[in-house]
């Protein structure tokens, strides 16, 4: 399925994203608090406001600068803090953390794609874009790049050269991600995987 990138389909791909992305954030702080650690929830990140997980530069000032530079947009909500020594489980525990924002995109793709037998016209529109966005976020987010929340999944599975490696390269790993975006660097994987979870849904 093609976006529609006129004014209305705009603003509905935004609305689909600032939902998307709240309840991503959302399902982080939840997961970590019923693991034991109440970090995000003594923060207020334990919330479906979305004014508690925008960040002013990676969510807004990002993706506006490489919209006007015609790139495709990069963004990211406030990262949700987390006690890995509060964590019940350990790695596995983090790992769980990690997996539940993703998950609850695919969750809410599900939904979209099942709501959609019984919908048509313009609520058709808005469930399908809702539903190739939360796959979007889904297949993004569970890439095993460092500060995603794949490689977070990747890291508790791990050996330990692989965690030294994955160390390393996340203080560098947001601006890695902008610059593969940039040059194309993911080609057309990205696409294929998306096509592949959305052929997947009921």
């Amino acid at each position: 399925m093609n976006l529609d990138f006129s004014l209305w389909g705009i603003v509905l791909i935004l609305g689909c994203i600032l939902i998307s992305m709240v309840v991503h954030e959302y399902m982080h702080a939840y997961a970590g608090y019923k693991l034991g650690d109440s970090t995000a929830r003594d923060e207020g990140r334990l919330t479906l406001n979305p004014l508690a997980h925008i960040d002013p530069i990676l969510t807004i000032g990002l993706p506006l600068v490489m919209l006007l530079m015609h790139l495709p947009p990069v963004l990211a909500a406030k990262p949700v803090p987390f006690t890995p020594g509060r964590v019940r489980k350990g790695e596995f525990g983090a790992a769980v953390i990690a997996a539940a924002g993703p998950l609850s995109n695919l969750g809410l793709a599900i939904i979209a794609s099942l709501l959609g037998h019984a919908a048509s016209g313009e609520v058709l529109n808005a469930l399908q874009t809702f539903m190739v966005i939360n796959v979007a976020l889904f297949v993004f987010n569970m890439l095993p790049l460092p500060p995603l929340d794949g490689s977070r999944v990747l890291y508790a599975f791990s050996p330990r050269p692989l965690r030294d490696l994955l160390e390393r390269v996340e203080p560098y790993g947001f601006m890695i991600i902008i610059i593969l975006v940039v040059m194309g660097g993911f080609g057309g994987a990205l696409t294929t995987l998306n096509d592949i979870v959305l052929s997947m849904l009921p």
